[in-house]
Order: structure tokens, then sequence, then C-alpha cells
């Protein structure tokens, strides 16, 4: 029960935009198992695994429950949790410091989670926010090189 009160707040910290159609949400959990299958080596493991879990508590805190969330077993997820955790979070905090470095207007608006490492998705989230896309992905560039990102 606890488990699932800190994930509702995490999820709500994050506030991430609903998304449409509700089929979004089984699409990326597919994708996100594909990935997962075709993960080599642990850290890719790992990181694949996390993504998965995260596709799930995403669509289930959006109100499409299209699997149970993972049980919290700490010999088996406790590592799984703590990447996932660790990983979304970072890349919103870059998110949310870049949209500031910027100087965008509604910066606290922007909730973003996707990979930050290439210039494509800043571009991208640079139009979902209305930001100048090359000012942003010039601060992006500028903050990889120091802000702590996860695979």
């Amino acid at each position: 029960m606890l488990r699932h009160l800190l994930l509702k707040r995490w999820h709500r910290m994050l506030g991430l935009q609903r998304q449409s159609p509700p089929s979004w949400y089984k699409d990326r959990l597919r994708e996100e198992l594909r990935e997962r299958r075709a993960a080599e080596t642990s850290l890719q493991k790992l990181s694949e695994t996390s993504d998965v879990f995260f596709a799930i508590i995403r669509a289930h805190y959006d109100g499409f429950v299209i699997r149970k969330i993972p049980p919290f077993v700490a010999s088996r997820h406790s590592l799984v949790y703590a990447y996932m955790l660790g990983k979304y979070t970072l890349r919103w905090g870059f998110y949310r410091m870049a949209a500031i470095l910027c100087r965008a207007p509604h910066s606290s608006s922007v909730r973003e989670v996707v990979n930050p490492g290439k210039d494509s998705k800043l571009h991208e989230v640079a139009l979902r926010h209305q930001i100048d896309p090359e000012n942003f992905k010039r601060i992006g560039r500028k903050l990889r090189r120091v802000w702590p990102l996860l695979p």
C-alpha cells in the first residue's frame, strides 16, 4: 500500500500529460517489451525493465489499467524501481531546468520524460511548449554535459 501511495505521489509530481487515444498506453508497453527482449547487457536489461515498469505505472495512474503494477519484491525489484525513479525524475528535472535556462515564459508547465540524449527530442519538446527550438537545443546540449542522466 505504501508503494502505491509513493508511486501515485511521484506520478502526480511528474505531472505528465494524459495521452490519447487510450491505445497509446498499450502501444508504449508493447514497444518497451520488445526493447526489453532485445536488451543484451545487464544495464540494458535493467534500463528496459524500468521502462516496462514505467509504462505500466503511467497507464495505471492515468486511468488505463493495462496490467497490474509489478509487485515490489525487494530481492527482485528494488533495483528496477530505484533505477526507474532516478531515470525519469532526472529527465523531468533536465527539461524543467532547460526551460528555466531558456527563460521560457511557462517553464513550470514543461513536464517531459522522453530521453533528452537526442537533439530531435529536444526539438520536439521545444515545439510542444512553444519554446524556440534552436535555443532549447543549444541549452540542452550544454546541460547534457553536466546533468546526470541514466541510459
